[in-house]
């Protein structure tokens, strides 16, 4: 997947994505997850599949207050031309502007957060932008 919209949240221990269909399963003894990712809002197109083992499971409370287990995996994420191993958290975000929320402790690995500033990295293109928007 070359783009989804993040938010950067130094707010948040760890990162969160959303994932749909989360099934579980073992391989060779280990715990697995498989889900699905949806990277436009509004619409189920260029969804994928993706198969990880599971690093770990978290209670995590959500920015509503409410706390609920999530698993949690890691994922290597690109910010700004580089690549970061990140734990994220695989949660349902249909009602969110983001489609993934990047953590302080993936932040921590060599970034510094401007609060007043947008975009740093770039925005996607303008296509990508209007799908994200559900506009094609």
């Amino acid at each position: 997947m070359a783009w989804i919209k993040v938010k950067l949240d130094t707010g948040a221990r760890s990162s969160a994505l959303h994932a749909f269909d989360l099934e579980e399963f073992e391989r060779d003894g280990e715990p697995w997850v498989r889900f699905g990712v949806r990277p436009w809002q509004g619409s189920d197109e260029d969804d994928v599949r993706v198969e990880l083992p599971v690093h770990d499971r978290r209670l995590v409370r959500s920015s509503s207050g409410h706390t609920a287990e999530r698993i949690v995996v890691l994922l290597d994420v690109v910010l700004l031309g580089r690549t970061v191993t990140a734990e994220v958290t695989l949660t349902n975000r249909d009602e969110m502007g983001f489609r993934m929320l990047v953590g302080r402790e993936a932040l921590r690995q060599g970034f510094v957060v401007d609060s007043g500033r947008s975009f740093v990295g770039g925005r996607a293109p303008k296509h990508t932008r209007r799908r994200n928007r559900g506009r094609d």
